[in-house]
């Protein structure tokens, strides 16, 4: 079978899968058998790491399904059915190295819901496809082309990401700085109640000092766990500003790695031409100049010519010789 071509057997039966030429970042199938349509593969980051682009993600019908919306017509259908599909799946390594899937909500153009049977046979297609990528010699042309397509947008949501979380760790900040009067002031009024008690014994203010909902005593219980629980969320928050800042930056980098990669090539290939174009001077500079009149031959060119032959000349320098 043609290296471009793949079987995958599915609870609808064998679809058979072609994949066209290369489409710069990815690569479109043609289906064949129980399915009819196209599987459009590309290249994507992992699902823990934005800025490392190691994973495949397949949708159904021809375009990237997160840039574009194929038009119902173009989704795949099963031979014997008329309902268009839509969906993805993501395929990367994890941490050892072992395949992993992460499957995307799959639904009807219509948006209802996928009976188990279609669910398994749509996932085996896109997993099919997006195993024959991951194992093409292309690929990491594919997941190039991939980072520099995502890399703007993924820019500005690690961006706002970072935003977004270092504004929630200020908030809950704040909110353990106010548990600590807080937590003072509840256990004062647990010693007050309990000063008035040993004072005067009252089962009103035994009540207030045991431990159920809206006694002091459960108030003194929630403001401690709240202080050290809010300033655990803000130090998480925090991690994950410095992560998205982190990735942001890898991206960043990895882009002017290509610009100057690029620079690079291009100043070879300038410089190539360059000299290129200095031998081609030099090999024209040095060889022999022709003679600028070659019908003109000295006698001594020519056998058995007198020995006191002149030279083709005008008439006018002949005569000047002999006057």
């Amino acid at each position: 079978m043609n290296r471009d071509s793949l079987t995958i057997e599915t609870p609808a039966g064998p679809v058979h899968a072609t994949a066209g030429p290369l489409q710069d970042d990815a690569v479109v199938f043609e289906l064949n058998g129980a399915m009819r349509g196209q599987v459009h593969v590309t290249g994507t980051h992992h699902p823990q790491h934005w800025d490392r682009f190691t994973a495949v993600r397949a949708c159904l019908g021809p375009v990237n399904a997160y840039q574009d919306t194929a038009p119902d017509e173009a989704l795949p259908r099963l031979t014997r059915g008329r309902t268009g599909y839509r969906g993805s799946l993501k395929l990367y390594s994890d941490v050892v190295g072992r395949p992993e899937v992460s499957v995307y909500p799959m639904e009807t153009a219509a948006g209802h819901e996928l009976s188990p049977k279609t669910a398994a046979t749509l996932t085996a297609v896109l997993r099919g496809c997006a195993e024959h990528v991951m194992q093409r010699e292309d690929l990491p042309a594919i997941l190039t082309a991939s980072r520099q397509r995502d890399t703007p947008a993924l820019l500005r949501f690690l961006a706002w990401s970072a935003a977004h979380h270092q504004a929630e760790a200020a908030r809950l900040e704040a909110k353990a700085r106010a548990a600590r009067p807080a937590l003072r002031a509840a256990v004062a009024a647990w010693w007050t109640a309990a000063r008035w008690f040993t004072a005067c014994p009252h089962p009103a203010l035994l009540l207030m000092l045991a431990d159920y909902p809206g006694s002091l005593s459960r108030a003194v219980a929630v403001e401690q766990w709240r202080g050290p629980y809010f300033r655990t969320t803000a130090a998480r928050e925090h991690e994950y500003a410095r992560r998205a800042q982190t990735e942001a930056s890898s991206l960043r980098a990895q882009a002017r790695a290509r610009s100057s990669a690029r620079a690079s090539r291009s100043a070879a290939a300038d410089q190539a031409r360059h000299e290129a174009r200095q031998t081609s001077e030099r090999i024209h500079h040095d060889s022999p100049t022709p003679d600028p009149s070659p019908g003109v031959a000295c006698w001594q060119a020519t056998p058995g010519a007198p020995p006191h032959a002149p030279t083709e000349r005008s008439d006018h320098a002949l005569v000047d010789e002999s006057g």
